[in-house]
């Protein structure tokens, strides 16, 4: 674990890395069609902490409560642990807002992406881009490349299946709104009808309760919730990649004037080596979380 003062070591640090291992990894490709475009050259100049923010000298970051693991770190957004909490505050860095300068906003995950203004002048909580969602709001080019994944309990039904054709019988819940519940009902198709939640806990309370025979979440969120959160908690497996490969972006207001900026900055970030470092730190590995077929 490390402070967010630490921060600015990670950049030469990052370069290190890059050096050595020659290529960064698979998790840290280039965007895609699918994101939005970031900036290079012909966007507006982005005045280090002299942005057209919600608040003059402050950058406001939004982020839903609770603030989950490996994301952020004891629920505390802003004390820069957590692989989304050390991003926004390198985000924030690069924009010209010391941490001093960063103020943090709760804002519920369906509220980020509703249509309409913002209370934040960016959210980060792990929000897929999406051709819809960026009908109602920007997104900055993107900081991780995600899978969606399938987690039980011991000796549960589906616990040793190794393909989607063995949960079509399986009851399965996700968080509403997400591209998890979205995963469910494209990817998986159950007999049974989606069970929805208002947010992972009431999902994961869900599966320890038996209402349901797993649920869907992305890697580094089952990684942690099968090791630290559900007793005999276990991985079934990744569910296949379809199509554009899903990112995260940050989330802006619609036609928000910091987006080029906001974007620039992500791209110095992935392009330094300091993302890889951060996703390294502070989430696990895709050891352990076999492919479904």
């Amino acid at each position: 674990m490390v402070s967010r003062n630490t921060f600015a070591a990670l950049s030469s640090a990052a370069v290190l890395l890059a050096a050595l291992a020659g290529c960064a990894p698979a998790d840290e490709a280039s965007p895609s069609a699918g994101a939005s475009a970031s900036a290079s050259g012909s966007g507006p100049a982005c005045a280090p902490g002299g942005l057209a923010t919600r608040t003059a000298g402050k950058l406001t970051i939004g982020t839903d409560n609770p603030a989950y693991e490996p994301w952020f770190n004891d629920n505390k957004p802003a004390n820069g642990k957590g692989f989304e909490s050390a991003v926004a505050y390198q985000v924030a860095e690069r924009l010209g807002y010391p941490a001093s300068n960063v103020v943090w906003t709760t804002v519920t995950f369906n509220n980020a992406i509703a249509p309409g203004p913002k209370t934040f002048d960016f959210d980060i909580n792990q929000f897929s881009i999406t051709p819809e969602r960026r009908k109602a709001v920007d997104f900055s080019s993107p900081y991780y490349l995600v899978r969606q994944t399938v987690i039980t309990t011991k000796g549960s039904k589906i616990a040793g299946a190794r393909t989607i054709a063995e949960l079509k019988a399986a009851k399965l819940g996700a968080q509403v709104g997400t591209t998890s519940y979205q995963a469910i009902n494209e990817l998986i198709k159950p007999a049974a009808q989606a069970q929805v939640y208002n947010n992972n806990d009431d999902a994961k309370a869900a599966l320890e309760n038996g209402q349901v025979d797993g649920i869907v979440v992305d890697l580094p969120t089952a990684f942690y919730m099968t090791a630290a959160e559900l007793d005999n908690g276990v991985i079934v497996g990744q569910l296949p990649q379809v199509g554009v490969p899903e990112q995260f972006g940050l989330v802006l207001d619609l036609g928000s004037p910091l987006t080029t900026c906001v974007s620039q900055a992500v791209d110095q970030l992935r392009q330094d080596g300091t993302l890889a470092v951060l996703e390294k730190q502070w989430l696990a590995s895709t050891g352990g979380a076999p492919e479904l077929s």
